[in-house]
């Protein structure tokens, strides 16, 4: 089942429901009836209690986070970040435009940590930053004349139907 896309698991209130069931099953409830009233399904009461047997009230406390510890601490993330803000050409890089190999590159270059190009858009998210892709107009760009263009010439360039219910 697990949590919704970005939703993170809220530790502490999984470890006061499992203690609120502790409570219920130490005051005589059935499995079905604290399951019930906590909100879980009876065998996760069943399986606290067997827990309760072998370990006692510890058995139930939380097991800390999940997952992976991270490659990267929130220092180095930080780090990072402002090394990024400085821009690929200040960094060494023919462009100045990101993209999630360069990033990968930087990050094994300045913190000795590999990841795939296609993970480090993952920790980009984390800092909030986003896919941005340039515009790739040119500099010259006349935009009075466009829209002069697009207003005058256009319409009398544009096929036209020759019937009237024509597609």
């Amino acid at each position: 089942m697990g949590n919704p896309a970005g939703v993170k698991r809220d530790f502490d209130a999984l470890e006061d429901r499992r203690f609120e069931a502790f409570r219920l099953l130490k005051k005589g409830f059935s499995e079905a009836e604290v399951a019930r009233q906590v909100g879980v399904h009876r065998q996760s009461v069943n399986r606290w209690g067997l827990q309760i047997e072998k370990h006692g009230r510890a058995g139930l406390k939380k097991a800390g986070r999940a997952g992976r510890k991270p490659r990267l601490n929130e220092g180095d993330l930080k780090k990072l970040e402002s090394r990024l803000k400085q821009g690929p050409q200040a960094l060494g890089y023919e462009t100045n435009l990101w993209t999630l190999e360069r990033v990968a590159n930087l990050i094994e270059r300045d913190f000795g940590v590999e990841y795939h190009p296609g993970h480090v858009g993952w920790l980009l998210g984390k800092l909030g930053w986003s896919c941005q892709r340039p515009t790739g107009r040119a500099l010259e760009r006349d935009e009075p004349a466009i829209e002069r263009w697009k207003k005058r010439s256009w319409p009398r360039l544009k096929k036209k139907p020759s019937k009237k219910d024509a597609r």
